[in-house]
């Protein structure tokens, strides 16, 4: 049994924590939010992730972890500590490193014994030398310590998993011993471990999120060149994912990536690069397409309802930045649902999970208690995220209750054809012909065809 402090408790800290007492470690996770650190003694877990609030439960039972604001007693037994905090963007798009500051400062106060310190965080490449000065400066006496990169790997929704059955551990450190005795404690997961330097180590993270994101990005744009042309980007995905020197992984078109890491690592890693006198014109084309891609739901609902969305009632189904999660952070919907209303739109939304966050983040959104609900009276619904309990929606039943039956997919969750049928105008990303029923002369056939769908759902003929 290893002891571990493990400092932030946001996604990244409590999964690490949560992960690594499961595996029969002694872990104290340490928060400066002692609203936080009082949930979660309570049993109460201040973010959604599959399996966590049991996996938790579990270990806390156990002994094996623990909860604390205090440093002092956070380290008292530590032999390694994990910097987990946030790292925002900054006013250029720069990582804000205030919280990692704040930690490394408070180590460094508090450390009475040799430390392990691994940051865990994603920070810019250079940070571990920082945070190394901070500690050497802050101390009140000289003791020893290394400082290793360990970036997380991470993916909101699947985070447990993705951590017990890493793709690989990345170690970086110019302290062997150190790094090795970081590799021993990931022994147990038996996933590949590469060791290297700090700074190699930091860019790995960011280079790999820069390059999901990329992907991301290069199938909306192949979306919109299949929209022109009269082709089905899923079907040009499927064909492309078949190929193993591409995959399947983030070739789904939609509505762009959001959540805390891509918008803010792409900002930061062309920040980085311009500081330095590169030109990322590839990350930039990146973000482009990702802001294009939301705009392109506001244009394509504008154009469907008559070119002014002024009075207009629009619905968006799913506000989270993607299934399994219930952040909201840089979310689709919410800018979406800001973007329509700047029009004159009356926007409403329904998430699983995310509801209470979507009042706080943007009170003049009005939230429905269910799908069927959001439904009643619009205009035109807006599928936002694609959760799994939205593909089996009693369909025809939305369509009944809208004032006009326009139902844009921001996430091609639907089957165009079959949304044809029960009597909706439909329009997905980048669906081609499959969607060309809903050019602009298919608009004025809204009533007919409203009145042409029996009890059933099936179109009259």
């Amino acid at each position: 049994m290893r002891h571990i402090a493990v400092a932030g408790t946001g996604y990244v800290g409590l999964v690490t924590g949560t992960c690594f007492a499961n595996l029969g470690n002694k872990i104290t996770c340490i928060d400066i939010s002692e609203e936080k650190i009082e949930m979660l003694k309570r049993g109460e877990v201040p973010i959604y992730e599959p399996g966590l609030s049991e996996l938790i439960q579990r270990n806390v039972q156990a002994g094996r972890l623990h909860f604390t604001t205090s440093y002092e007693e956070a380290l008292r037994d530590a032999e390694f500590v994990f910097i987990c905090v946030g790292t925002p963007s900054g006013v250029d798009g720069e990582a804000d490193l205030r919280y990692v500051r704040m930690a490394a400062e408070s180590i460094a106060r508090t450390m009475d014994h040799p430390l392990i310190i691994v940051n865990k965080s994603t920070v810019p490449v250079g940070t571990g030398d920082w945070v190394a000065d901070i500690i050497t400066r802050t101390q009140p006496k000289p003791i020893d310590f290394a400082v290793v990169s360990c970036p997380e790997f991470l993916k909101e929704g699947s985070a447990i998993t993705d951590f017990m059955n890493s793709d690989r551990v990345v170690l970086g450190s110019m302290n062997p011993e150190a790094a090795d005795k970081v590799a021993q404690l990931h022994l147990p997961l038996r996933a590949p471990i590469i060791v290297t330097d700090l700074r190699t180590a930091e860019m790995i993270k960011y280079a790999s999120n820069a390059f999901l994101a990329t992907r991301i990005s290069f199938i909306n744009e192949i979306a919109t060149i299949c929209e022109k042309l009269g082709a089905d980007v899923r079907e040009v995905a499927a064909g492309m994912g078949y190929d193993k020197r591409i995959g399947p992984h983030f070739l789904n078109a939609g509505l762009g990536y959001g959540g805390s890491c891509f918008p803010k690592d792409v900002k930061a890693l062309e920040h980085m690069a311009l500081v330095q006198g590169s030109h990322p014109s590839l990350l930039r084309a990146v973000m482009d397409i990702n802001r294009d891609a939301r705009r392109w739901a506001v244009i394509t609902l504008r154009k469907l309802l008559g070119g002014r969305l002024n009075g207009k009632r629009i619905g968006l189904l799913g506000l989270a930045f993607k299934p399994n999660t219930d952040d909201l952070r840089e979310s689709p919907a919410m800018e979406i649902g800001h973007l329509l209303r700047i029009e004159g739109a009356i926007v409403s939304g329904y998430d699983p999970v995310s509801m209470h966050g979507a009042a706080k983040l943007d009170p003049e959104l009005s939230l429905a208690a269910s799908p069927y609900e959001l439904a009643q009276d619009l205009d035109a619904l807006l599928i936002c995220t694609e959760w799994d309990e939205f593909k089996h929606l009693d369909m025809t039943r939305i369509h009944a209750g809208m004032a006009q039956p326009i139902l844009v997919d921001g996430r091609n969750v639907y089957d165009p054809i079959q949304m044809g049928r029960i009597g909706f105008i439909y329009r997905g990303v980048g669906r081609g012909q499959t969607s060309s029923f809903v050019e602009e002369d298919a608009i004025n056939m809204i009533t007919p065809l409203r009145n042409l769908v029996d009890a059933n759902g099936a179109v009259s003929t």
